[in-house]
């Protein structure tokens, strides 16, 4: 008995693989986020263009999502944020990240937000988006090297505070 690769903490028999191979329905949209993640490990391509929206799977190219599935070693999903993807909507967002590396060993982190729709019944991925990133800004002004150390010793930066 496995941990289930989607981070659930359950054994994959008990958690995404019920899903995957078509034994029950994902009830919610965060179960089939999932579920897909788990799919892309192991290599399930299938399931991942079935989960696909119908409305929009043909935009989706089937052997470059199983060469990426593939050629990665998957490392862990994240689920960020969810809105909405309960049993009674219709609609969910879920903000995510997924890590992983690449054929030459690179670490990525694939961070979207999926749109998820549920037709007919059932859960589907939609369409991604990109989620708000907030950027660092720096409340001071930056310390240059060469300037004047902020800790009054008239001595430059680079000689004084930042070599300690």
């Amino acid at each position: 008995m496995s941990d289930c690769p989607c981070g659930s903490g359950k054994a994959l028999a008990e958690c995404c693989q019920p899903i995957i191979n078509g034994d029950v329905k994902a009830e919610r949209a965060e179960s089939l986020i999932r579920a897909r993640y788990t799919a892309h490990t192991l290599g399930a391509i299938e399931f991942i263009m079935t989960t696909h929206h119908p409305s929009t799977r043909t935009d989706i190219d089937e052997s470059a999502t199983a060469r990426w599935a593939s050629e990665s070693q998957w490392l862990g999903l994240e689920i960020l944020n969810v809105d909405g993807g309960e049993a009674d909507d219709n609609t969910a967002r879920i903000e995510f990240m997924a890590r992983y590396r690449d054929g030459a060993r690179r670490r990525h982190t694939h961070h979207e937000r999926g749109v998820f729709e549920k037709y007919h019944g059932q859960w589907y991925f939609r369409d991604a988006e990109v989620p708000d990133v907030n950027q660092f800004r720096r409340e001071a002004p930056k310390q240059g090297r060469n300037e004047p150390c902020a800790c009054g010793s008239g001595k430059k930066y680079k000689k004084c505070c930042a070599a300690a």
